[in-house]
C-alpha cells in the first residue's frame, strides 16, 4: 500500500473531522493547497463503493482501513453496503477482532457463510445478526461447534427473508429449536441438518408439513429420519429436487418409494449406507434421477422383475 503525502493526509484528516459518523459519500470536492485531487475525492456512493470496493477482499479492506482516518471511514462505509460475508473455514489468529468490526459495520448482509469457524461464539455472532436480520436470506453455520441455540433465536424469529439455512454437525440444535423454526419459517428452499442427533422424529414430521417450497434437503446421518418422515416430505415438499439421506439407517424401501413417487421434480437421491434401501426400489428410478449408489440389480431375473412390477 502506498504512503500518502503530508498534504494529502492533511486534506483527508480535515475531511474526516467534518463528520465522525459513517457516510457513503465525502463532502464536495475541494482541492488541497497543491491543487491535486486524491482518490477519496471521487464520489464514494456512485463510484468507489460500487465499482472499486467490491473487488477488494476483506484483507484488502482491512489493510486500507489502517492507512488513515478517511480510509477507515471509507472502508466502514463500504462494509455497511456489503451484501455477502464469506468466512467459512477461516480460523486465522485474532480473526475475532476483525469479526467485531464486521459485526458493527455490516448492515445490509443477505448472504452469511461462517461454516467451520471454530472461534465463533454467541457473543460474537449475535450483534451481527441483530444488525442484519431484515435482509438475511442465506445463513451457513455448518460445524460451528462453539455457538448455541441462543444464536438461532434472531434467525428464526426475525429473519423473514430467510431461504437457506445450513446447520450440519451442530449438536446444539435441539427439538425445541426445530419447533420454533416450524412456527416462524416456512419459506426455506434449502435446509441442512445433517449429523444433528438431538432432533426427534415427531418434530421433523411436523416441521416438513410447512416446507412446501423446499428444493434441497440434507438429512445425512440424522438418526430420527424414518420412513414416516420421508412420507411427510413426499406429501408436503412436492418441489423437492435434491435429497441427501446418506447414513439414515432407519429408512427402508417403503419410505423411499413414498418419497420418490410424490416428488416429480426430484433429480438426485443419495442413499449410501442405508442398509434397508435395496435395488428393489432403486432400479426403477435409475435413468430418471441420479442415485449415488452403484447399481446392484440390473441383472435381476425376469420372474423377480415381473413380481416387483405387480407389487
Amino acid at each position: 500500500m502506498c504512503t500518502l503525502h503530508i498534504e494529502e493526509e492533511t486534506h483527508l484528516a480535515v475531511m474526516g473531522s467534518r463528520n465522525l459518523t459513517r457516510t457513503p459519500s465525502p463532502m464536495p470536492m475541494q482541492r488541497p493547497p497543491d491543487g491535486e485531487l486524491t482518490l477519496f475525492d471521487i464520489s464514494w456512493a456512485d463510484v468507489l463503493i460500487p465499482n472499486m470496493s467490491v473487488y477488494l477482499s476483506l484483507k484488502d479492506l482491512f489493510n486500507l482501513r489502517s492507512c488513515s482516518r478517511t480510509a477507515l471511514r471509507f472502508v466502514e462505509s463500504a462494509l455497511e453496503m456489503r451484501t455477502e460475508l464469506h468466512l467459512s473455514g477461516n480460523n486465522t489468529d485474532n480473526i475475532q477482532l476483525g469479526f467485531k468490526v464486521l459485526a458493527r459495520c455490516c448492515r445490509r448482509l443477505e448472504q452469511l457463510h461462517l461454516a467451520s469457524c471454530k472461534w465463533l461464539t454467541d457473543e460474537l455472532l449475535l450483534p451481527l445478526l441483530q444488525n442484519n436480520k431484515q435482509r438475511l436470506s442465506a445463513v451457513n453455520l455448518n460445524e460451528c461447534v462453539n455457538i448455541t441455540a441462543l444464536s438461532l433465536q434472531p434467525i428464526i424469529v426475525q429473519c423473514k427473508e430467510l431461504r437457506v439455512l445450513k446447520l450440519s454437525k451442530c449438536q446444539w440444535l435441539t427439538t425445541g429449536a426445530v419447533d420454533a423454526l416450524t412456527l416462524h419459517q416456512n419459506k426455506l428452499i434449502e435446509f441442512d441438518i445433517s449429523y444433528c442427533g438431538a432432533i426427534g422424529e415427531r418434530c421433523l414430521i411436523i416441521f416438513f408439513r410447512k416446507l412446501n417450497k423446499l428444493t434441497v434437503l440434507s438429512l445425512a446421518n440424522t438418526p430420527s429420519v424414518t420412513d414416516q418422515v420421508l412420507i411427510q416430505i413426499g406429501n408436503y415438499c412436492r418441489e423437492l429436487e435434491h435429497i441427501n439421506l446418506i447414513g439414515c439407517a432407519a429408512i427402508s424401501d417403503y419410505g423411499v418409494h413414498a418419497l420418490t413417487n410424490c416428488c416429480p421434480q426430484l433429480q438426485s437421491l443419495m442413499v449410501q449406507r442405508c442398509p434397508l434401501v435395496t435395488e428393489r426400489v432403486l432400479a426403477p428410478l435409475r435413468g430418471r434421477l441420479h442415485i449415488d449408489r452403484p447399481s446392484m440389480g440390473y441383472n435381476m431375473p425376469a420372474m423377480h422383475h415381473r413380481l416387483y412390477l405387480q407389487v
